[in-house]
């Protein structure tokens, strides 16, 4: 889908229609997912004739993004029963934590694997972002404002990683021109994104990279930390965001694993620097990008998860790829 394909007249439509707005990001979110979403709630909290919410079901947001104008307004549950939501970088459904049967769905997304369960889907798995998304969706049916410009930008810088993925192209950087031009401050986003690490972060790195193995010629690198290492450092899910990224920076690994052992399963990040990780992610009901991808296995303990993931790996041949 291109900007000429873009459905704009239908979501401006089904906009129009709504009475109240639930905006949703998901699960253990990052700076994508919660960035696009303020962003959207900036822009359409303006209309005082919709009652409008931001929701996420997790227990804890990353602190290091509380400087997103709106970032205190977002709520645990849903108020609104018959609300039209606004699913905001989730490829499916039981990532944002509710039950949405009957629900209209507004579904904004950038992800490959996304399942496509909106009443309209806007997704562009060539842009780099779902602020980008977003921002290209709505830029001509509302007023940008320099809170959701922050939000959106915020987002855009995070998920390319500091514009280094190989996503990045001169749209990215048009759209990054067009929001600082609106005001943000491009080095105070960077501060907050880089300079603002917990203390539990550098100690559960510690026992991360204590755990680092590599496997296939140095092409595989894993690292892992169990439950007890998460308790006894004190750290919480988004101290761990990019513990991965370690693994894919060593110069002969193509694909990097880590995983977390959490109360309700192993969470498991991929990284790659070429080879397709998403397809390992599907496989195992999850889902992402090219990449950079992920997904949770139940009842199984860490050694059994990253041996059958290293499995898959080799049966889909991915290090062999070029």
């Amino acid at each position: 889908m291109n900007k000429e394909e873009f459905p704009f007249k239908e979501v401006k439509a089904i906009l129009n229609e709504a009475k109240s707005i639930t905006i949703l990001s998901h699960l253990n979110p990052d700076a994508d997912t919660l960035g696009t979403a303020l962003g959207i709630y900036a822009l359409l909290v303006k209309d005082k004739s919709k009652k409008v919410e931001i929701v996420n079901a997790s227990n804890a947001l990353p602190n290091y993004l509380d400087f997103l104008p709106n970032f205190k307004k977002i709520k645990y549950r849903m108020d609104y029963g018959d609300s039209l939501i606004i699913s905001c970088d989730c490829g499916s459904t039981d990532r944002l934590g509710f039950d949405l049967t009957g629900r209209k769905i507004l579904n904004i997304d950038h992800h490959q694997s996304n399942t496509r369960f909106g009443n309209i889907n806007v997704v562009i798995p060539e842009y780099a972002s779902a602020s980008q998304v977003a921002y290209t969706l709505f830029k001509d049916m509302f007023e940008v404002t320099l809170g959701s410009a922050i939000c959106f930008y915020t987002a855009l810088l995070s998920d390319t990683r500091y514009f280094t993925t190989s996503s990045v192209n001169t749209e990215v950087f048009t759209v990054a021109k067009e929001l600082l031009e609106l005001g943000v401050k491009a080095d105070e986003v960077a501060y907050h994104l880089t300079q603002r690490r917990s203390l539990a972060s550098v100690r559960i790195l510690e026992k991360a990279l204590t755990s680092l193995r590599l496997y296939s010629e140095a092409k595989i690198a894993v690292l892992m930390v169990s439950q007890e290492d998460i308790v006894t450092s004190g750290a919480k899910v988004a101290d761990m965001e990019s513990i991965v990224e370690h693994g894919r920076s060593l110069a002969t690994v193509e694909v990097a694993l880590f995983a977390m052992e959490l109360k309700d399963g192993i969470r498991i990040s991929l990284r790659s620097k070429n080879v397709d990780v998403s397809q390992v992610a599907i496989a195992f009901g999850g889902g992402g990008h090219k990449v950079a991808a992920g997904f949770t296995l139940r009842q199984c303990n860490l050694q059994q998860s990253i041996d059958t993931i290293l499995e898959k790996i080799n049966e889909l041949g991915l290090i062999d790829e070029k």
